[in-house]
């Protein structure tokens, strides 16, 4: 039986097989006795995209994996970075240092903030995010082409993210065939990667893909 800790570009987190290429984490929302999730989906603003291997470090997901039993970070895991990005989850300086510098720095630039730090960045993304209360808003066909690739909407219950001029339907599996702009005309858009993170893209980041986007 997996256990719910995989989640969508919505921010939900939902139990499937499919692990995907990252881990990371909002804080403790798990009880490690039952190895299920607390009503609560988050516990910190700062929402982080961890690597799921990192110096040796093992650990039991959704397991007791502070000193003295007790529950530490919950794990949680994504397709990709663009699914995580979506989510408004931003990279871990921890296990992730250069691309968190490179994503914390162009958010910099993005604002004109001189000495950005990473509280900022979280403190932006926590009002964006769908999953702790954002509004995303709509968005029209003739706004895609405007969108940075990486960049993530929601056609109804589906999500899409944007690459090269075309729209790729998202799974947990991996990405489905590309489609151009014009055939979501008429439908209800809306965009899921939050503006803050947008902006970071708009500067350069580079976000990583899961394979099946370039296949």
């Amino acid at each position: 039986m997996p256990l719910q800790n995989r989640v969508d570009p919505f921010g939900a987190i939902h139990a499937v097989s499919e692990r995907g290429l990252f881990t990371g984490n909002r804080g403790i929302i798990h009880d490690p006795e039952t190895k299920t999730l607390l009503k609560k989906r988050w516990a910190l603003p700062a929402w982080i995209i961890c690597v799921c291997q990192f110096r040796n470090v093992r650990r039991e997901p959704m397991g007791r994996n502070r000193p003295g039993g007790k529950a530490g970070w919950t794990e949680l895991f994504f397709l990709d970075e663009v699914t995580a990005l979506a989510a408004g989850h931003r990279p871990c300086f921890y296990c992730r240092r250069e691309r968190a510098t490179d994503f914390v720095g162009r958010f910099g630039q993005a604002f004109g903030v001189t000495e950005p730090r990473a509280p900022m960045v979280d403190k932006r993304l926590h009002k964006e995010r769908l999953a702790s209360g954002g509004k995303p808003p709509d968005v029209t066909v003739d706004e895609l082409a405007g969108l940075p690739d990486g960049a993530m909407i929601a056609d109804g219950d589906a999500a899409l993210a944007l690459l090269g001029g075309t729209a790729l339907r998202w799974s947990f599996a991996g990405y489905g065939e590309p489609a151009a702009f014009d055939t979501l005309a008429g439908r209800p858009l809306r965009l899921l990667t939050p503006a803050t993170t947008i902006s970071v893209l708009r500067q350069g980041f580079q976000p990583v893909w899961h394979p099946s986007a370039k296949a």
